[in-house]
């Protein structure tokens, strides 16, 4: 079996093909970074409008570079939720009308469980059960993970997810966005020793996040930092980058080893575009070893949004026999542990 997977959920747009047999077969991104970074943020009509742009010229591209046909695909995936209306229906829409057209089942996929699966894409994927980290620029979850569709959800932020106050931390600085990059790159030259942030709710029972606090913290930081003009020198930026980085990324190794040891699992995946972070993943290395604890990723460029992870994770739930209906949706807001096991 052969899918098209098309992912639109917000400011990237992704297509790629898997195969069953030989696993992926081609895959294109294109990104909307450069559109959006004037905003500080995405703009979601400006969104839906590159996405109509970009989807077909990229899935024309896509099937080129595999040695197919469309006659070849026989099934297409696309993401259904959680994301952006506007964006989602622009993928939607292509992919119902492709799968009318070819005459082969389709089916709307979760972007986040695209994103829990990705690491499935590499030469030595995780086993079930495991528990899985989902932390990007909308989303911060711990998750259960027992099967395909099998999800129980552990702890999620309160507020803003833990990509999302990187964006915030960034623009308090006066940097560019997307933040959790930009962020990392600079906090390289920081001192580590000049500023400590406080680590939110490890104070506590639970696996729930709260960032709001420490990017009030941030705010107040950078605010207290400013000279007479109202600027804060390069060095200072560094610091509190530094400061931050570090306030998060510790938060998050502490309630993955909570959650490890609290289901008695020791596989951990971490998933979604803030698990590129080169921090993160040192010192997840680093805290599970006590707890003789493995940790699985996706490869750097399947963690951030692409078509790969939508393909596959539409490929695992066509191949069990699920498809939509002829009704056309979209569901901006979709709890993961309301979808079907397999």
């Amino acid at each position: 079996m052969r899918v098209l997977g098309i992912e639109t959920s917000c400011d990237e747009t992704g297509i790629a093909i898997y195969e069953a047999k030989r696993g992926l077969l081609s895959e294109a991104l294109y990104s909307q970074v450069e559109i959006h970074a004037d905003y500080g943020g995405v703009v979601p009509e400006l969104a839906s409008r590159d996405h109509v742009r970009k989807t077909i010229p990229l899935i024309s591209q896509v099937i080129d570079n595999s040695g197919l046909t469309k006659g070849d695909i026989d099934g297409v995936a696309y993401t259904l939720g959680p994301g952006l209306m506007g964006a989602l229906f622009v993928g939607a829409t292509v992919g119902r009308s492709l799968a009318l057209a070819w005459q082969v089942p389709a089916i709307g996929v979760h972007h986040m469980e695209g994103h829990l699966l990705a690491p499935m894409l590499e030469q030595s994927p995780p086993e079930f059960p495991f528990i899985a980290l989902l932390v990007s620029g909308g989303h911060t979850q711990l998750v259960k993970v027992e099967g395909i569709g099998r999800y129980q959800i552990l702890g999620e932020s309160l507020d803003d997810a833990a990509g999302e106050a990187f964006d915030k931390a960034a623009k308090m600085l006066g940097l560019d966005y997307p933040g959790g990059p930009v962020i990392a790159n600079l906090a390289q030259k920081g001192d580590s020793n000049r500023y400590t942030f406080p680590r939110p709710m490890v104070d506590r029972p639970g696996l729930d996040f709260s960032f709001s606090g420490l990017k009030t913290y941030c705010l107040n930081t950078a605010h207290a930092a400013k000279n007479e003009e109202g600027q804060i020198d390069e060095q200072t930026k560094a610091d509190i980058a530094c400061a931050f980085q570090d306030a998060v990324v510790d938060t998050l190794v502490i309630k993955c080893r909570r959650a490890l040891k609290q289901e008695g699992l020791h596989r951990l995946v971490i998933a979604g575009g803030v698990s590129a972070n080169l921090l993160l993943r040192q010192r997840l290395k680093e805290g599970l070893k006590k707890v003789r604890g493995e940790v699985f990723y996706a490869r750097p460029e399947f963690c951030t949004d692409n078509g790969a992870m939508i393909a596959y994770a539409g490929y695992r739930r066509l191949a069990a026999g699920q498809s939509d209906g002829l009704a056309l949706k979209v569901r901006p807001r979709w709890p993961l542990e309301e979808l079907a096991s397999l």
